[in-house]
């Protein structure tokens, strides 16, 4: 399960192996947790690494937007990009003016490495997976049901529940909220992709071990599959049918997508067309996914009916009937959530109810993100234009940002050729003091709003974190930049809004007299300050520290027997036995534990459960090791007193400080936390 919808962002480089071992595991889970349709919206994101930096706004006399244009460009680009990055196949649709410009296909839907012909894309047969562009649907859906006044927006959803949420908040949550991906819940990584052979029970994967809620509803832009897929069985709830069955009824054969599905697996006439999908060009196929929260990610669909999908989203007649009436259509489409709630986060880009704000030239375009294991998809409609594309890959490709760079290169590819800017961006209009005392305020380390914080996994929090630092003449830098791998530098335009020099990307802040609360970089994706206790500055050294102290310990146990035996010296004494003996049993749980925890993030970064009797395993051993700084303590006390040497004081004094270092690491990021669900 592949995302990033996390700023692709490394920790400082760490000279131990185990640390490295240990933050690659826990970037790798950074990116896997929002599969099944957890793409993002991108706001104007990178250009490729490869292409030269993209000016502040593309301008220019614009392209003809025909079939003939975008053919010829979309063949220029694609078929060469596909072979550069290592993905198997592509499929695209471009609709403008009420009508579909044009669909191409591009690589393999089979490459043929199982032994089979080689089939090429079709745009019109071959259904991709569409990851979260699958949210746009239920979204679609929900406002079906909020049009007949069968929901409404701003009631608590609990009113059409049969079970209760988590919930830490007076204030309720809304639909408006799970929309927003603003209901404060944490992420989950558990049952969203699986394979095939699985059952999938919307009600079971929703009411089993729920996220914590960690923000108050409506404040922080913080992106849940869990909310979106509550939505979803909302509408399953109060339509008294099956949410796949509600969306291809009302959704999918109203808009004329007669080869589209959220089923799982695929309908029998469906099978054969399902394009395959890959890690690289050259590895063999993966199984076919099943998402277990299906309103989520689950929609599978050609070119061509996601290019009616667009046009029934943009009011074009298609199809057996408009999805939503015109007001209706328009309340989806604007932003869902005001000041009132998130303060001057609402300054910058905010989610409508259901896409993310990509406004790219001055031109209004809502779009979405998706990503299976294996497939990355995006959407863009243009509401003032009439115009949209969506592009799928059925592939990783052979770099960590291949699918990444490359869906963006067509999306912000189309709006440079045929919507390029027509006027200049507004240049600053805040005053110098301003600017520094916000950017002062703003300077510091930080975490992505989308984190899991109740049980061992907050500790993937270590590693793509973003610091903040100022520049000159008051300007930020932030390192890496929002949806980058690179660094970027902000400039103040208006109070708590900041846009990146040279570039497009905007984002809004939110403080208090003494502190940024918050940073909204995307629609539905913020940054919040990293508690100074769980710095990087502080945790990290910490880690690396306790755990080689502890396997220095480990390793003079052998070494120290045989120098004794070698010199003919007499066994140490009896006095202290007992201390040394639980110490060393402490060293060893404690090692054993960071193992465990290693071991149980790289399955979970492959989507293999972890048994929760193995985790509490882990947690006794974790549990043994903080313990011991116990009887440490008593031997180093015993040492002291009885002038044993000070290299033997030393010793024990190092062993002391590692184990109550891992023991305040365990604590700190929640490792003996009575929660294992993630």
């Amino acid at each position: 399960m592949r995302s990033l919808s996390s700023s692709p962002s490394r920790s400082a480089r760490i000279a131990r192996p185990i640390v490295r071992l240990g933050a690659v595991v826990a970037t790798a889970v950074v990116i896997a947790v929002s599969a099944a349709g957890c793409g993002t919206g991108q706001s104007a994101p990178a250009p490729p690494v490869d292409a030269p930096a993209a000016p502040a706004a593309a301008s220019g006399a614009a392209s003809t937007l025909t079939d003939t244009d975008a053919n010829a460009w979309l063949d220029g680009l694609l078929p060469a990009a596909l072979d550069r990055t290592g993905i198997a196949g592509a499929t695209v649709a471009v609709v403008d003016d009420g009508k579909i410009i044009t669909t191409r296909g591009y690589g393999h839907a089979d490459t043929g490495n199982g032994g089979t012909g080689a089939v090429p894309v079709d745009p019109d047969r071959h259904l991709f997976r569409m990851g979260s562009v699958s949210k746009l649907a239920t979204a679609t859906a929900v406002l079906q049901l909020v049009q007949s006044g069968k929901l409404d927006l701003d009631a608590d959803v609990e009113t059409y529940l049969d079970f209760d949420l988590p919930r830490h908040y007076e204030r309720a949550v809304t639909l408006r909220h799970l929309l927003t991906h603003t209901a404060g819940f944490e992420e989950r990584i558990a049952g969203l992709i699986g394979t095939e052979g699985g059952d999938v029970d919307l009600r079971k994967a929703l009411v089993t071990d729920p996220p914590e809620q960690i923000y108050e509803p409506g404040t922080v832009p913080a992106y849940s599959n869990y909310g979106n897929s509550l939505a979803g069985y909302i509408v399953q709830r109060v339509s008294g049918t099956r949410f796949e069955e509600y969306v291809q009824r009302n959704i999918l054969d109203r808009a004329g997508m007669p080869s589209s599905s959220f089923e799982q697996p695929l309908p029998a006439a469906l099978r054969d067309r399902m394009s395959k999908g890959y890690d690289t060009s050259a590895a063999p196929a993966g199984p076919f996914e099943i998402v277990g929260t299906p309103p989520a990610g689950a929609l599978s669909a050609p070119a061509t009916d996601m290019a009616r999908f667009m046009l029934a989203q943009l009011g074009e007649p298609v199809g057996f009937g408009p999805l939503l009436d015109k007001p209706t259509r328009e309340l989806m489409q604007r932003p869902a959530l005001d000041a009132t709630s998130l303060g001057t986060l609402a300054a910058g880009p905010r989610m409508t109810l259901g896409f993310f704000d990509e406004s790219r030239n001055g031109h209004r375009i809502l779009g979405h993100g998706g990503d299976t294991t294996y497939f990355h998809t995006h959407l863009q409609i243009y509401p003032d234009d009439r115009a949209g594309i969506v592009v799928s890959l059925n592939s990783n490709g052979s770099g960590a940002l291949a699918s990444h760079d490359l869906r963006q290169s067509v999306v912000n590819g189309f709006a440079d050729r045929y919507f390029p800017a027509r006027d200049g961006q507004p240049t600053a209009g805040v005053d110098s003091a301003t600017v520094a005392r916000h950017a002062a305020l703003a300077a510091g380390t930080y975490e992505s709003s989308r984190a899991i914080r109740s049980n061992f996994l907050t500790t993937i929090g270590l590693v793509g974190r973003t610091t903040v630092s100022v520049a000159d003449g008051g300007r930020l830098l932030f390192e890496p930049g929002p949806l980058s791998d690179s660094p970027a530098l902000y400039e103040e335009v208006a109070p708590w809004v900041w846009r990146e020099v040279g570039g497009q990307r905007t984002l809004a802040m939110r403080a208090t007299d003494d502190r940024v609360e918050a940073i909204s970089f995307d629609s539905a994706f913020a940054l919040l300050p990293v508690e100074p206790a769980r710095g990087s500055a502080l945790a990290l050294p910490v880690l690396v520290g306790s755990t080689v102290v502890l396997l220095l310990t480990v390793l003079s146990w052998p070494i120290g027997a045989y120098v004794r035996r070698r010199l003919g010296r007499t066994p140490r004494e009896r006095t202290g036995r007992t201390a040394r003996i639980l110490s060393r049993v402490a060293v060893a749980g404690t090692l054993l534990a960071f193992a465990g925890w290693v071991l149980a993030l790289s399955s979970i970064m492959s989507l293999r459960d972890v048994p929760g009797g193995v985790l509490r395993v882990v947690q006794v051993l974790q549990l043994v090791g903080l313990l011991g700084v116990l009887p440490a303590a008593v031997r180093l006390v015993d040492d002291v007193r009885r002038h044993v040497g000070w290299r033997r004081i030393a010793g024990s004094a190092l062993l002391l400080l590692a184990l109550a270092g891992a023991g305040w690491f365990a604590v700190e990021f929640r490792l003996l936390a009575p929660s294992i669900s993630y």
